[in-house]
């Protein structure tokens, strides 16, 4: 059974089940499927539960003050105020909050009891059968985007048209080429990647053909997704101080000429960009690629999350690092949460440096050691933690600037929490000057001005 299906049965809104979701940190692979099928032990909670949910709708739907909330969930006014600036919440000039608030999901941060929920999702789904960790706020954004495509009804009803092209931008590494074949998944369409020779003329078996061939001959096949890197060089706009080839001038043609076919077709073109700042404003225009979707570092705590999946990814429970892992209470997410926090702005990418290096300085000890309770210490993980930030270059703390400054102006409403803390981590790299003292002794009239 579909998302939208169950929500319209039970009379509670898909949206307000998707927020229930991530308020109460419930993992989507316990919940619903990839395209939406919701999990057998979900739909049974929900059912179970619909007086809950329809009472949490409701309270998401009110905009109320900080004393409301506290009196709905019976905490003190101190704790709800504090637990609300840790969120995005937006507030009305006369106090009230925003519908974006729940009151419940408040409570369930201050330690609520709600065993009634957990009892139904009480045993963790295993980190080696993740589709994906977190995002789960990045999920629900791109499922709102599609939401064309899994429901006509849509078109029908509010005239909200697929959209034909669609831009994914963040700092390499930062894994938009998942996120690309995560929504050929859920919409259920071929993912295409588009070589670069395709831009060009090439020969195929003897005979000429260009990226207008290609274009013509993806449009005739069933339900395509054809993603395109560096759509940034690509798409730059024309400008004197930009040096654009001709080829891709030509690319840019070409994808004009034909996109307005996309829907009508079933393609739907996704552009891989690290800015959208120089693409051509053409390009962005309604009806084009004007959905951008950013594409962020993973927090503090996906950070951690992704670490013990990469360490324990195909590992066999006999297997000597897994043992040595346990041994050490590395086997859960705790142990790295320390070391992650360190990790400040690190690409998924970095994250993965970070796993292979610690991989192999725990096997080089072990061979000299030959003790499985060997222990993951300091030395190690800071050894693999430099190894990693290798990459952390001063290019890529500009990039992360840089897309700081494009989600604000696209994402801002989208992504508040985010942002906050991306900036923030992004802050403590750069570094405070200290005010230059002049040299010599400083004369009389000098001190008077200070005076």
């Amino acid at each position: 059974m579909k998302l939208i299906q169950l929500a319209k049965e039970l009379n509670v809104s898909a949206e307000a089940i998707k927020q229930f979701i991530q308020d109460f940190d419930l993992d989507l692979i316990d919940c619903i499927t990839t395209n939406f099928e919701v999990k057998e032990d979900f739909e049974k909670f929900a059912r179970e539960n619909v007086d809950f949910l329809k009472l949490y709708e409701k309270d998401l739907d009110e905009n109320k003050t900080v004393e409301q909330i506290a009196e709905t969930i019976n905490q003190p006014k101190e704790k709800v105020e504090k637990a609300i600036k840790e969120t995005d919440a937006n507030i009305f000039d006369n106090g009230l909050f925003r519908s974006s608030i729940s009151s419940y999901g408040i409570d369930q941060k201050l330690g609520g009891n709600y065993k009634f929920v957990y009892n139904y999702f009480g045993t963790k789904t295993s980190l080696q059968q993740r589709d994906f960790i977190g995002y789960r706020d990045l999920y629900f954004h791109i499922s709102g985007i599609l939401e064309p495509f899994l429901n006509p009804q849509q078109i029908k009803d509010w005239g909200i048209n697929k959209p034909a092209g669609i831009v994914l931008y963040g700092p390499p590494g930062s894994g938009k080429i998942f996120w690309a074949n995560k929504i050929a998944e859920i919409i259920n369409y071929k993912f295409k990647e588009v070589k670069k020779y395709y831009l060009g003329t090439s020969f195929v078996d003897g005979n000429q053909t260009n990226f207008n061939d290609y274009l013509v001959a993806m449009m005739k096949q069933d339900k395509v997704l054809l993603f395109l890197e560096d759509f940034d060089d690509i798409m730059m706009e024309r400008r004197a101080e930009n040096n654009v080839a001709s080829c891709n001038l030509e690319t840019q043609e070409i994808i004009l000429h034909y996109i307005s076919k996309f829907e009508s077709e079933d393609v739907l073109m996704v552009g891989s960009a690290n800015t959208v700042v120089d693409i051509d404003e053409e390009i962005l225009a309604p009806g084009r690629f004007d959905v951008l979707i950013p594409v962020f570092p993973p927090n503090a705590a996906e950070r951690s999350e992704i670490i013990l999946y990469s360490m324990t990814k195909n590992l066999d429970k006999d297997s000597l690092l897994f043992k040595i892992l346990k041994n050490n209470k590395a086997d859960k997410i705790p142990f790295w949460n320390n070391i992650a926090s360190k990790m400040k702005v690190f690409s998924n990418t970095m994250l993965i440096d970070f796993t292979q290096s610690l991989k192999k300085r725990i096997k080089n000890r072990y061979q000299r050691v030959k003790n499985e309770k060997m222990v993951i210490d300091e030395v190690l993980l800071n050894g693999a933690l430099r190894d990693a930030a290798a990459k952390l270059t001063e290019e890529y703390l500009n990039q992360i600037a840089q897309f700081l400054n494009d989600v604000i102006i696209n994402n801002l409403d989208d992504f508040q929490m985010r942002i906050r803390a991306l900036k923030s981590e992004l802050e403590t790299y750069q570094a405070v000057e200290t005010p230059r003292r002049e040299i010599g002794f400083q004369h009389n009239d000098a001190e008077e001005k200070d005076q």
